[in-house]
């Protein structure tokens, strides 16, 4: 086990898409949460966890064959605190921080993963390391272990953005990789890249 693990977060129903779940479409004969979760088993992230909800089963049978734990999160209709919740819920004791990933992000490679958890190592272990584009904030994002007990008190549909917004112990990393940016909301979106 590492210092530094990963969570998948891949529970949503992406309603956005429309028809069939958005985590199931297909990019080169894998289903797109396979993309993030080959980039995350090909990193030094140890353990890649991996948080199910809506269509537990199908996702889990797309990542038949990677070493991967996974934890389905019951309460996902309540929205990603839930997730995220119990992706930290299921770390091991040895994990000091997370590198958040998510399942719709599937240009985020291995060696992003690697760069974040390195650049957080380097920056004195922060609260948190947040990557940059031009100014804006994106993802992944690694989350350390000293903000679980503030990861458990979030509710609704929000992530660890709001929460680490003005904190002087979150770490802003520029980048020029255009992944922390690219996520698939829509099917406009999924077939500008794989139409």
């Amino acid at each position: 086990m590492g210092d530094v693990a990963a969570i998948l977060l891949a529970a949503g129903r992406g309603t956005r898409f429309g028809g069939e779940p958005k985590l199931l479409a297909q990019i080169d004969g894998k289903a797109l949460v396979r993309h993030v979760a080959e980039a995350a088993v090909h990193s030094a992230a140890d353990p890649v966890v991996v948080v199910t909800g809506h269509c537990a089963a199908e996702v889990q049978s797309t990542l038949l064959g990677l070493p991967v734990q996974t934890v389905h999160n019951a309460l996902f209709p309540q929205g990603l605190s839930t997730s995220l919740k119990a992706g930290f819920s299921a770390l091991p004791k040895t994990a000091r921080a997370a590198v958040i990933l998510l399942a719709d992000m599937p240009f985020v490679k291995a060696d992003l993963i690697d760069a974040l958890a390195a650049a957080w190592r380097e920056g004195g272990e922060p609260a948190a390391l947040v990557p940059t584009l031009n100014g804006r904030r994106g993802n992944p994002v690694v989350i350390s272990r000293s903000l679980q007990p503030m990861i458990e008190g979030l509710s609704g549909d929000i992530g660890a953005g709001p929460m680490l917004r003005g904190r002087s112990d979150v770490l802003e990393w520029p980048t020029d990789n255009v992944a922390v940016l690219q996520d698939i909301d829509t099917r406009e979106e999924f077939a500008k890249h794989w139409g």
